[in-house]
């Protein structure tokens, strides 16, 4: 079983992911961006742009996943943006015509709440991911991206929880303590701040 969180750009998709990692016995966050970036480092700079236009992260993502799926037993999570029709099909899309069971969510909130977020881990509103919001946004409220998972006002845990309400899996109880729990925001952040 493959989950893939969608979203906008600060929503929080990273932060569920590995909540849902740290209370699914057996589980692997699987990240396409990591993907993009060797992408990046091997193509001429004049080919530089968004990885995700390059046609070879899509199929890589693909067979990246479809792999790890054929040799791992248990839930793959994967948190990744994808706002482009298209190339949802041939992620997503292409993922489900494979026969793999994919359940998507899109991790959906206000605004001003994904800008405060963005803020808090750094990104100015100024900055590449700020910018995009709207874009993200306008393309994620259609259809094809369901299903569209409130945040606003909502723990990370609370989100976990009803995507596993979803996809019919139980999960352990938090780990962290309350009182710890912005100190585990905190190190998964940093773990994935891209230079």
């Amino acid at each position: 079983m493959i989950i893939w969180l969608n979203g906008a750009f600060g929503v929080g998709k990273t932060q569920t992911a590995f909540e849902l990692h740290s209370r699914i016995p057996g589980s692997f966050v699987f990240d396409p961006e990591q993907i993009g970036f060797a992408l990046r480092k091997v193509v001429p700079p004049e080919m530089d742009r968004d990885f995700q236009d390059h046609d070879v992260w899509r199929k890589f993502t693909c067979q990246g996943l479809q792999y790890v799926a054929e040799n791992f037993p248990g839930i793959i999570i994967v948190p990744m943006t994808v706002v482009n029709p298209f190339y949802f099909d041939q992620t997503v899309g292409l993922l489900r015509s494979e026969g793999l069971q994919v359940h998507h969510f899109t991790l959906v909130a206000l605004p001003t709440t994904i800008l405060r977020r963005l803020r808090r881990r750094g990104d100015g509103s100024g900055s590449w991911n700020a910018r995009q919001l709207d874009r993200c946004l306008e393309s994620l409220s259609e259809e094809k991206f369901a299903i569209q998972l409130n945040t606003e006002g909502k723990s990370i845990e609370t989100v976990a929880e009803e995507i596993a309400h979803y996809v019919g899996l139980t999960l352990k109880p938090p780990i962290w303590h309350p009182i710890l729990r912005p100190l585990k925001r905190m190190i998964v952040q940093v773990r994935h701040i891209r230079f």
